[in-house]
């Protein structure tokens, strides 16, 4: 058995027009003629609008290779990806066509190889023109835009979305290679999981594809424990049956450690080697509840939910999902759920999430739309479905298939039904077809047929008493207060918009000069209304801003606080509500969007929230019917037990009347306890506070909006030691942020939206050295909302 990569060499050309350069492979249309200079860079200004015609273009990636050495019963192409609608040739024969960006292909190339230099090229039609053709035949279909993306199997988001740009693109987008084989190979490895009293039972399913007739001996081993099986001649599948005593189980973060053993499948003439983990996932949904349960244990999902982290995937590459893994380890997020308007990620993404103990709630690529069920794309459906389910299923980090996003929910509430007129929109897709890929394939894993969902197909799917619930009139409609206003079981989608970090903007965007409605920021703002809805969301809070620096400031200091009182209301709840997974963490490019994460990787102020409102042990205030009360959340292990102090305070510092809390949470539990009256009233809401306070730990209730409080001018001092800064309060600081990335674009910091009580400091540290001392203490740096709001 050989591999050989096919990455070399590449050309790419225009077939409809005179253009050509070198390719990277892989890679993709748009960043071969990005590298040759044949285009500007889309993510610039607004570029985007003039690349409209590399989408609807025909082109051909070509390229020479030498027959493999040696003597093999089989010479096969191996494509991991191709993008979309392609036609494969091999010394002018066609050996292949595909039309689906989400599969991987295998083409017998023996009869049409020859000794010597052998011709490749891949030609791809436009997406474009394959899914309007589908359109005429089968009739339009309602969706979220006007693109028909949901007629072709291809990533939603290439053709716009109201984060995202309109890319539509083409290529060679994962590996390509020649497999050379002889005897027999394993065309699918199938690990069933599940535990056992004391131990684990591993139901190893192996598919060969074989060239001889003999009987196949198939030996697989972990932990351990090794069998074998006899596959007869002529046949193609077998089970191998092992179990593991007492292995270690495979915890998500927060909850256990990440302890994965390698699985070893052979025969004679090939080897599959993967690591797995022990663990049980189920969903609790008795009475309404959407509850995962690890290893029998409920499981709160602090969550957010993950789009393609560039336009052009082919620019993933492992060191990048690693950073941004990270950060969303580093926000407190314990679940990813990879949204159906995107592609199932790389391998390396999975298997990264394995070795965090990420967990991750998998959508299937339907997002937004209804879905023709008519053919081709039935069958491209359920292949699509059986290719990918192998591939994930090993990984333990998988703990649920969902059939798509906002499909059902479209059907009953965005006006589909009368214009479809019975047309097909997916339904059997979501209720049928994926679920008995399921129940054949991956069987152990839970499946839900679409977010949001209610438990039935018949009923209203966002209902907040029954299963996960989107939650979209706080941003479009209503103030992010209205979040109390929810009860839900769990949230799977709920976002605040925030432009990008300046230093993100000042790189893609060259306007002059830069207002939040300048061409530029306006293009890079894809929302209906976006603008518009910034500023009605900063309307209750805080004055109208006046400059850029402020409409930055404050349009992000709100992002980050919607947010923090959406989560920590939900956890408030616990376990009621048992979940919660914010739109979203990361963008594909640089945008106003809901990201916690820029397109350029840096932290929004955002990023910060989110760390504290999904910090293991958290103080809350909130309102309750009699009152305010203070809710004390324990996400670990362990009891939580301590005294708060709750005080009633002045602006100035001066405290009016406390009250000793003492409390004793247990390990992963909650703690409800109202304030006494003296501390909860008030009779000088402009000037007052509530502060409670347990170790390091604290909350604190401001009666009235920032626009309304007594805030005084800032005053502060500040010492810079190295990359140390230490604030030292004089005044109360509201929502205290230093933006380091100013003065350098590598600049990052590792806190912000710190709120300071007179005399108390905050030391914020930088990344780097080397930073002006004089302008990390200054305006623009160095913001508080007492900058805008102070008489």
């Amino acid at each position: 058995m050989s591999l050989f990569w096919l990455h070399r060499n590449w050309t790419i050309r225009q077939v409809d027009g005179d253009i050509h350069a070198s390719a990277s492979v892989p890679g993709c249309v748009h960043t071969d003629l990005l590298t040759a200079d044949l285009i500007p860079d889309p993510y610039l200004d607004r570029n985007e609008t003039e690349l409209g015609w590399i989408g609807r273009s025909t082109w051909r990636y070509e390229t020479v290779f030498d027959r493999p050495d040696g003597r093999h019963d089989r010479i096969d192409l191996v494509c991991e990806g191709l993008d979309t609608v392609a036609r494969v040739e091999l010394n002018g024969r066609v050996i292949g066509a595909t039309a689906n960006m989400h599969r991987r292909y295998r083409f017998d190339i023996g009869p049409a190889l020859r000794e010597g230099d052998n011709e490749l090229s891949i030609t791809f039609t436009p997406a474009h023109d394959y899914a309007e053709g589908l359109v005429r035949e089968l009739g339009e279909r309602p969706s979220a835009y006007t693109e028909p993306y949901t007629f072709i199997r291809k990533m939603a988001c290439n053709f716009g979305w109201d984060w995202g740009p309109a890319l539509v693109t083409a290529g060679i987008w994962r590996p390509i290679g020649l497999h050379a084989w002889s005897g027999a190979r394993l065309a699918q490895v199938r690990p069933q999981i599940s535990l056992t009293d004391g131990g684990a039972h591993v139901a190893v399913h192996v598919e060969v594809e074989r060239t001889t007739g003999e009987e196949l001996l198939v030996t697989a081993s972990v932990a351990g424990a090794s069998a074998v099986v006899a596959i007869p001649a002529g046949e193609t599948v077998g089970l191998i049956e092992l179990d593991v005593e007492e292995p270690e189980l495979w915890w998500p973060r927060g909850y256990g450690e990440q302890p994965r053993y390698e699985l070893v499948v052979r025969t004679a003439d090939d080897e599959w080697r993967q690591h797995i983990g022990f663990r049980d996932v189920r969903l609790d949904t008795a009475g309404g509840a959407f509850t995962l349960m690890v290893n029998g244990q409920p499981i709160f999902v602090k969550g957010a939910n993950w789009i393609p982290d560039d336009c052009f995937p082919s620019r993933v590459d492992r060191g990048r999902y690693a950073d941004r893994l990270a950060q969303a380890c580093g926000a407190g997020i314990n679940l990813l759920r990879v949204w159906g308007g995107g592609v199932y990620e790389s391998d390396d993404f999975y298997d990264l999430c394995d070795e965090l103990g990420l967990m991750v709630w998998q959508d299937f690529p339907f997002a937004c739309g209804a879905y023709p069920e008519e053919q081709p794309i039935a069958d491209e459906v359920e292949a699509e479905a059986r290719d990918n389910v192998v591939r994930l299923m090993p990984h333990p980090s998988l703990v649920l298939w969902c059939g798509g996003n906002e499909n059902v929910w479209g059907y009953f509430d965005w006006g589909w039904q009368e214009r479809l007129a019975g047309r097909t929109w997916g339904a059997t897709y979501y209720t049928r077809t994926l679920p008995g890929v399921l129940a054949e394939l991956d069987p152990a894993r839970p499946y839900l047929p679409s977010s949001p969902y209610s438990g039935s197909i018949g009923l209203h799917p966002n209902r907040q008493d029954r299963g996960p619930i989107h939650i979209w009139d706080v941003w479009n409609q209503r103030d992010y207060a209205a979040y109390r206003q929810y009860r839900p079981r769990f949230v799977a989608e709920f976002g605040f918009q925030a432009p990008a970090a300046y230093t993100t903007i000042r790189r893609a965007i060259h306007d002059e000069p830069l207002t939040p409605d300048s061409p530029g920021i306006i293009h890079h703002q894809k929302a209906v209304d976006g603008n518009r809805k910034l500023l009605v969301g900063l309307q209750p809070y805080f004055p109208h801003p006046e400059t850029f620096d402020d409409w930055h400031y404050l349009t992000q200091v709100n992002q980050g606080r919607a947010i923090q009182l959406g989560i920590e209301h939900f956890r408030s709840l616990w376990p009621y509500c048992a979940g919660s997974i914010v739109w979203q963490l990361n963008d594909c490019w640089p945008v106003t969007s809901w990201a916690a994460i820029d397109g350029d990787g840096r932290k929004k102020p955002l990023f910060h929230a989110l760390r504290k409102a999904y910090a293991d042990r958290l103080l809350t205030v909130q309102p309750r019917e009699d009152g305010l009360a203070l809710v004390v959340v324990n996400d670990t292990a362990e009891t939580w037990a301590e005294e708060a102090q709750a005080v009633r305070q002045s602006l100035d510092g001066r405290v009016h009347e406390a009250q000793m809390i003492a409390f004793n949470v247990p390990p992963r539990g909650i703690v409800t306890v109202p304030l006494s009256s003296p501390v909860a009233d008030t009779d000088d809401p402009a000037r007052e506070l509530i502060a409670v306070t347990a170790g390091d730990r604290r909350a604190l209730w401001f009666h009235v909006a920032d626009k309304d409080l007594d805030l005084r001018p800032p005053q502060y001092t500040v010492q810079v030691e190295g990359r140390r800064v230490r604030v030292t309060a004089h005044t109360l600081l509201r929502d205290l942020a230093l933006f380091p990335d100013r003065l350098d674009p590598a600049a990052e910091v590792d806190d912000q939206l710190v709120t300071l009580l007179p005399g108390e400091s905050a030391v914020f540290t930088l990344n780097i050295d080397g930073l002006d001392d004089k302008a990390l203490a200054g305006f623009p740096v160095l913001r508080c909302v007492n900058d805008v709001v102070a008489g």
